[in-house]
């Protein structure tokens, strides 16, 4: 409300502050009767159809809601100096970094972003302030609150450094960086609200443990739900394997959707997974994608020449006579990779429990890296969560070490025992490969 008082004297400033739905805008104490305290006091004109305030000046403010994922393209063309999002959680990736490229002006001023938000795990936001938090614990580390960080996106992915001229250096002069800051903050860091309620406090404190860790904590890994087959805290991160490493495995759970605006559909999902003599499993690498059934076998094979011959890739043939034929296809377009795959059995509760088992036990690492957290939260969402391409992933790996290490598995765990490589054998033979 405040951050617009900067630049109202100036008659071209245009700022928008988004919702992500009008009766959030309009309901008693929220954003539009906070801005009747407020702007009132500098004589601006309120125009309550619209949610707008215009100044004196001629500069406007503006109140807007995003209900639906296309509502972003609904501002192509704006130029907005100022770009404000309440409650940022809310509103999903694509949205925000659209609505980032409307924040431009010719006003004078240099355009900029704010946002405010409460912790969510599961969005989006948590992976991209991830640097300014506890991996652990889920708090802000106050040494890095209000460190600027920079950010390109090369090849769909965010790459980031502690300063512009690194990313300038490595990506080249155009690939101009953005600047990011986290400033964390606690109920008790607003001490106007507190001497006005001060039963606000004993409010939050009789939250239930989730809405308490969140809203008076801070807290961005605890989640409402999920928890019961993985937590964030049993996995250990490494920042590279060992070398007794005996079997290695790219395992694919396979989806055939490409997102488009208003969609969120399952991902295709390449884990790579690998065991040591000791019996300790690597999660090295989760690659993750959303396109159609013949570039998931592009990636595939991409994949299988990057992990190299001694790297087994494995996934689950659908039981249908079409999952006959797609197996077919991607065995040859494997053709001099070690390819195995078989019909899963059991549901996805029942296929995931070994390697829970395995992960409370801490008998699974992570090797460092981007892929990290995005993994982690959906893992600890699972069962519940929407989604859990990754979790298949993850489960089918593990099975299939187990039964290539001998870990005494029984068949109807995914792949296990000599019985199910037999089977995988005869697969083969009927497709005219063996």
């Amino acid at each position: 409300m405040l951050e617009p008082f900067y630049h109202v004297t100036n008659p071209k400033f245009r700022c928008v502050v988004f919702r992500r739905t009008v009766p959030m805008i309009r309901q008693p104490g929220g954003l539009w009767d906070s801005s009747r305290e407020i702007y009132t006091r500098l004589r601006a004109e309120a125009r309550e159809q619209t949610l707008e305030w215009r100044f004196q000046s001629g500069a406007l403010i503006k109140f807007a809601g995003l209900e639906l994922e296309a509502d972003a393209y609904g501002w192509q063309g704006s130029e907005i100096a100022l770009l404000c999002f309440d409650e940022l959680t809310q509103f999903t990736e694509r949205q925000f970094f659209y609505l980032l490229s409307r924040n431009r002006s010719t006003c004078g001023i240099k355009p900029y972003v704010r946002a405010t938000t409460n912790p969510d795990s599961d969005s989006w936001l948590r992976y991209f302030i991830e640097w300014w938090l506890d991996p652990v614990t889920g708090l802000p580390i106050p040494e890095r609150a209000g460190v600027l960080r920079y950010f390109v996106r090369i090849d769909n992915a965010l790459t980031w450094a502690n300063s512009a001229q690194e990313l300038i250096a490595q990506f080249g002069n155009d690939s101009a960086p953005k600047s990011v800051t986290f400033i964390p903050a606690k109920v008790t860091d607003n001490k106007l609200l507190l001497e006005r309620d001060p039963s606000y406090i004993a409010n939050l404190k009789a939250l239930p443990l989730v809405e308490r860790e969140r809203l008076l904590s801070g807290n961005w890994n605890i989640r409402a739900t999920g928890g019961n087959f993985f937590r964030r805290e049993w996995f250990g991160l490494v920042d590279k394997v060992p070398d007794n490493i005996v079997a290695r495995v790219r395992f694919w759970d396979r989806a055939a959707s490409e997102q488009k605006p208003g969609t969120d559909p399952d991902a295709t999902v390449g884990l790579l997974m690998s065991r040591d003599s000791q019996g300790v499993y690597y999660i090295e690498h989760v690659a993750r994608m959303f396109c159609t059934p013949g570039k998931v076998t592009e990636a595939m094979v991409a994949y299988a020449a990057q992990d190299g011959r001694n790297t087994t890739v494995a996934f689950h043939q659908d039981p249908a006579s079409a999952g006959v034929y797609e197996a077919q296809v991607t065995s040859r377009a494997l053709d001099g990779y070690n390819v195995r795959f078989e019909t899963a059995s059991g549901n996805k509760e029942t296929r995931a429990k070994p390697v829970s088992a395995q992960s409370e036990a801490g008998n699974v690492k992570m090797v460092r890296g981007g892929w990290n957290d995005a993994f982690l939260r959906e893992v600890e969402a699972f069962p519940v969560a929407r989604h859990d391409d990754q979790v298949d992933a993850l489960s089918g790996a593990h099975g299939f070490l187990c039964a290539s290490t001998s870990c005494g598995f029984s068949s109807a765990d995914g792949f296990g025992g000599e019985e199910k490589n037999e089977i995988i054998v005869d697969n083969f033979a009927e497709l005219g490969h063996l």
